[in-house]
């Protein structure tokens, strides 16, 4: 009697046992099977509000487009962003042409994908306080006159913020032991912007399309800094993806990625705001070779090994 109770109370609850079993949160069910999330991230160059709510977005379509559950995993900095990448964590980043190079360097076979339109011919630009009587800079080699002066770069392993301002610098014959006191690094765009707009710093260089976006924003006192010069064209930022993903999905899931992300159309008002919030009119292919200025670069200054 007593096992014949058991057994009646064993079909009464499986119902509710099989409904409250979940899927984790790095898997979802498709088509009655389980399938990994395919993983995205990026460097932390901006506030991370605006980041959460632009790969929100971004993986909402995604999703759509490629038919398989796909996550947004924030780093703490660049170096965790190529790590994370190295170790199988995140399958896509958007990366600066340095943390690029250097995450595809680790990775054998890793692709650089995908580029916006602007990053093709990116720039950075030096700022300064206008307190500092630091004049606008009409060629390279004036910026001779940034020595003796407090400055900042952006986070260490930004290209556009550390990278290339300081081989523009060293081509004009400015090391980094002619500014005033310690070199600051103030870890992202705009808190570069924060730092020289409060007198912290009396210059600094940045990402021109964030400094457009947030000068456009309302977002830069443009009575107390102000661009003093726009370096030459170079290649920056470029989604890179990890090649593990043709094994757990389909040997072709590379091109589908790229393809969604070339699809990414201004007239359809949802994928216009994800562009919109990347900076960019649309995503174009890139391919490995169109960073080797930037490894070189890179190696020169000690960046990549």
């Amino acid at each position: 009697m007593q096992k014949r109770l058991l057994g009646l109370l064993f079909i009464v609850l499986l119902p509710f046992s099989a409904c409250s079993s979940q899927p984790n949160s790095t898997t979802s069910s498709r088509n009655g099977a389980q399938v990994q999330s395919f993983t995205t991230g990026a460097i932390p160059d901006q506030d991370p509000e605006k980041l959460q709510r632009l790969y929100g977005k971004l993986t909402d379509y995604l999703e759509a487009e490629l038919g398989v559950p796909v996550d947004y995993k924030p780093v703490t900095d660049y170096a965790a962003a190529v790590t994370a990448f190295r170790v199988g964590d995140l399958d896509l980043v958007w990366f600066g042409g340095l943390t690029g190079v250097q995450a595809r360097l680790q990775v054998d076979g890793a692709e650089a994908i995908a580029q916006r339109d602007i990053d093709a011919e990116f720039h950075t630009v030096f700022i300064a306080n206008k307190n500092s009587q630091i004049k606008p800079i009409q060629d390279i080699s004036g910026l001779k006159a940034l020595k003796g002066n407090t400055f900042t770069f952006g986070s260490e392993s930004s290209t556009s913020g550390r990278l290339m301002p300081q081989y523009f610098l060293e081509q004009a014959g400015v090391q980094l032991e002619d500014f005033k006191g310690k070199i600051g690094f103030s870890g992202s765009h705009d808190k570069t912007i924060q730092l020289v707009e409060a007198g912290s710093y009396k210059a600094g260089a940045l990402n021109e399309q964030v400094w457009k976006s947030r000068v456009n924003s309302g977002e830069v006192d443009l009575e107390k800094v102000e661009v003093i010069w726009q370096t030459p064209s170079y290649y920056d930022y470029h989604w890179v993806i990890n090649p593990k993903v043709k094994e757990r999905y389909s040997d072709d899931f590379v091109q589908r990625v790229q393809a969604a992300l070339l699809k990414l159309d201004p007239n359809v008002p949802e994928q216009k705001e994800i562009l919109d919030l990347f900076g960019a009119a649309k995503f174009i292919p890139t391919e490995n070779s169109n960073y080797a200025q930037i490894e070189a670069v890179g190696k020169k200054i000690g960046k990549i090994k």
